[in-house]
């Protein structure tokens, strides 16, 4: 019969880590609602992904052709639907207040007499904020049905246009560009933020976790009794170290699994890596994650009060990435912040695998920083146990 004290330390470590975060609400309650809760809330609010048909009012006191056919072509735009006209900006404010439309499209009395006179025909556009995705889809309507008008009429001003109105009309850019949304063909802002927040999820809710831990640890001093074992305290160190990290990476195993694998095909998020090239970049991250946490853990003698800190700061990894903005553009500052924290270079990885769908060569820069990440994180973690079990062993008296 194997007796308890026969299994490995590092074993004992981990079953000991695993049953204080069974036996503690509030770190189940950041695993639980961090993981499953926030992974299905974000997919879910984004799950239309592209918004159609906005509910908009028009106020039209121009009441000329032009105008009408303003209106026609912005609500034959897919992105938004002109719900009522109405005869002064009073009903229309009121109507926006109640929330039965979004935005209000204003079209004054020389809408169509400035226009033909070749001078900018400014009109006010009322858009609600409290709803992005409701917003960019009114811009964007806009947008389209000014370039569709300027198309439309451009040529049949010129003899009607004085010579400053000539003027500005040929100053005026006559290349058409034609964007193409690669990676993203229907534009929609889920498939460009999910599989980024995903990521970001893993890398949050882990830190959070160890912090915690680390935090009740140094609270209740459940370093004692590894501190009274015989052997070097580096020993005993490493064994804390390779423990917790076993039970971090066993758990967050299932929920990258979750996250990345079950989250994609349920709310039809791009997802076109393959498992073994997901395992393959999930591994290092969680590592290189846990790692780092228990590396801070030295600064963790409270376990609630890094929480905010943690979720604070991971507002800006989306940014370190390089997926929002190009990493060659950024300062040589946070390029090199992006070379420090693991949900980086992960989260590029990930949306190279996932929407652009690379394979793993192309992802080997991203691999390589993590590994190494790993690597130097292990060894400052191991070199902060060590140091941890070292004060403990002289607080309590134990003999080298």
């Amino acid at each position: 019969m194997i007796r308890w004290t026969d299994l490995p330390l590092c074993l004992r470590v981990a079953w000991r880590e695993l049953c204080a975060i069974g036996h503690s609400y509030s770190v189940l309650l950041v695993l639980v609602g961090g993981v499953l809760v926030y992974g299905l809330l974000y997919n879910y609010m984004y799950a239309p992904n592209v918004v159609r048909d906005v509910p908009v009012a028009v106020v039209d006191h121009s009441c000329s052709s032009l105008s009408r056919q303003y209106v026609r072509w912005f609500d034959a735009t897919p992105e938004a639907e002109v719900a009522c006209e109405l005869p002064d900006m009073d009903a229309a404010r009121q109507l926006m207040t109640q929330g039965k439309v979004f935005g209000i499209l204003y079209l004054p009395d020389d809408f169509e007499t400035l226009f033909y006179e070749g001078l900018p025909s400014v009109y006010p556009f009322y858009a609600a904020t409290d709803a992005f995705l409701n917003y960019e889809s009114l811009e964007k309507a806009n947008l389209l049905v000014m370039e569709a008008m300027d198309g439309e009429y451009r040529t049949r001003l010129l003899p009607l246009l004085s010579l400053q109105g000539l003027a500005a009309v040929a100053t005026q850019s006559a290349v058409e560009v034609v964007g193409t949304a690669l990676y993203n063909p229907t534009e929609g802002y889920g498939i460009y933020l999910i599989p980024s927040v995903l990521m970001i999820i893993i890398f949050q809710t882990l830190m959070m976790l160890v912090a915690m831990m680390a935090g009740s640890e140094c609270r209740e001093q459940r370093l004692r009794p590894y501190a009274r074992m015989r052997g070097s305290r580096w020993h005993v160190a490493l064994a804390l170290v390779c423990g917790k990290s076993l039970t971090y990476g066993m758990l967050y195993a299932v929920f990258a699994f979750f996250l990345t694998g079950f989250l994609p095909l349920i709310f039809d998020i791009p997802h076109a890596a393959s498992g073994i090239s997901l395992v393959v970049l999930i591994v290092p991250y969680i590592l290189g994650t846990s790692f780092l946490g228990l590396a801070l853990s030295r600064w963790y003698a409270d376990p609630e009060a890094p929480i905010l800190l943690i979720a604070f700061f991971s507002i800006g990894l989306i940014f370190l990435s390089g997926v929002s903005f190009p990493l060659e553009l950024m300062p040589w500052y946070w390029r090199a912040v992006h070379y420090v924290v693991p949900a980086a270079p992960a989260l590029l990885a990930y949306v190279k695998l996932s929407a652009m769908g690379a394979s793993l060569p192309d992802i080997i820069p991203e691999l390589a920083t993590l590994w190494l990440q790993a690597g130097v994180y292990f060894a400052l973690a191991v070199a902060v146990y060590g140091s941890k079990v070292g004060m403990v062993r002289r607080a309590i008296h134990v003999p080298k």
